[in-house]
């Protein structure tokens, strides 16, 4: 190579470099982190929905040597098959039970042609289930099969408060008309009986229902959304519904997200969220709501902790005091005492009965 060759190429550095540093002194005066730019590539091909067994979810291939983006993280959660969630069945434990019988076999069609039109009494929904002449059991009913069994339930309690009489007559007016429609009798429980049952419940829920929090704060700069965004997909979080929530989503399919990663609402919203610093985000789990199986507390811990030494944060508490090892540990002692409770009460974790009374 010539002396000019190597003069013009170390002149091309040395201009590189340049753009290098009055980039990186543009982000540090803007006050806030921005994410990595990344090379564009082609888009992952888009999963179709599917119904019946899943296939287990294989982990992504590590990116080569010399991969221009930002390294993956193990996931927090490890991959398996995903569970379908099945609908809602009436629960004697949290229901109060009516039972409905015909003289004859009516059809699923002409049941679903009489419910009624909306099945809430007051803020407590309510569900009609019949039992299958074919195969004996209890399903929502469905069109092609027959029955002559009903039983309707409406629910005792759940986080708007226990069920009352007014909502307890308008369960039995609705139903009522129900069994008028198809020629017959039903059987409701006493309402006294019941509102003392839904009190109770309701008490004991108020009593136990937890949801666990703990708090990002940035030790230096403040961060951009996109920012915010891109450390937290990194550790299996995905949008969600409400603008400023990020959620790690179940293994059961239609479960609920088992954490939440939650920033001031205002700056999604913002024309350019990208210009709205951001110094907190709160990151959650709903205790009643997800499954022990799932091992949320070990995935709040774990991403709290990640996530503050990836965006140079302080993890705190509702207080605003730091929260060490032995702050998780302290609250993981409690946690497994909550769980233990709810299980002896027939409301695990997780359950279809704890997800509707805790909802």
């Amino acid at each position: 190579m010539s002396s000019l060759q190597v003069a013009l190429a170390v002149l091309g550095g040395l201009v590189l470099a340049g753009v290098v540093a009055h980039g990186a002194w543009q982000s540090r005066k803007a006050g806030f982190r921005q994410p990595l730019m990344r090379t564009p590539k082609e888009p992952p091909p888009a999963i179709e929905p599917t119904f019946g067994p899943m296939e287990p979810i294989e982990p992504a291939a590590a990116p080569e040597p010399g991969d221009d983006e930002m390294p993956s993280m193990p996931p927090l959660i490890p991959p398996v098959a995903v569970r379908r969630q099945h609908g809602v069945r009436l629960d004697p434990l949290i229901d109060a039970m009516a039972t409905l019988s015909l003289d004859n076999r009516v059809s699923g069609d002409n049941v679903l042609a009489h419910l009624p039109p909306t099945r809430r009494a007051g803020s407590k929904p309510f569900f009609i289930e019949g039992l299958n002449e074919a195969t004996g059991e209890w399903e929502a009913p469905q069109p092609g099969h027959t029955y002559r069994e009903f039983q309707a339930g409406v629910q005792l309690a759940n986080r708007t408060g226990a069920l009352n009489e007014i909502e307890y007559s308008e369960f039995v007016q609705k139903v009522q008309g129900f069994a008028d429609a198809l020629g017959g009798a039903v059987d409701f429980p006493d309402m006294l009986d019941e509102v003392a049952r839904a009190r109770e419940l309701d008490q004991f829920a108020g009593q136990h229902d937890a949801q666990l929090a703990c708090h990002l704060h940035a030790r230096g700069a403040a961060w951009a959304v996109s920012y915010i965004q891109q450390h937290a997909a990194r550790h299996g979080f995905v949008p969600g519904v409400v603008p400023g929530r990020l959620v790690l989503p179940a293994r059961e399919e239609g479960g609920p997200p088992v954490l939440s990663l939650q920033f001031d609402s205002q700056a999604a919203f913002a024309d350019d969220p990208n210009l709205v610093a951001v110094r907190d985000v709160t990151l959650s789990f709903d205790v009643p709501q997800t499954a022990a199986a799932e091992a949320p507390f070990r995935a709040w811990q774990a991403s709290a902790q990640a996530l503050a030494a990836d965006m140079e944060a302080v993890v705190v508490d509702d207080n605003g005091h730091p929260l060490s090892d032995p702050g998780f540990e302290a609250i993981g002692r409690e946690l497994e005492h909550l769980y233990r409770t709810l299980e002896e009460r027939g409301l695990a974790a997780g359950s279809p009965a704890a997800r509707r009374v805790f909802s």
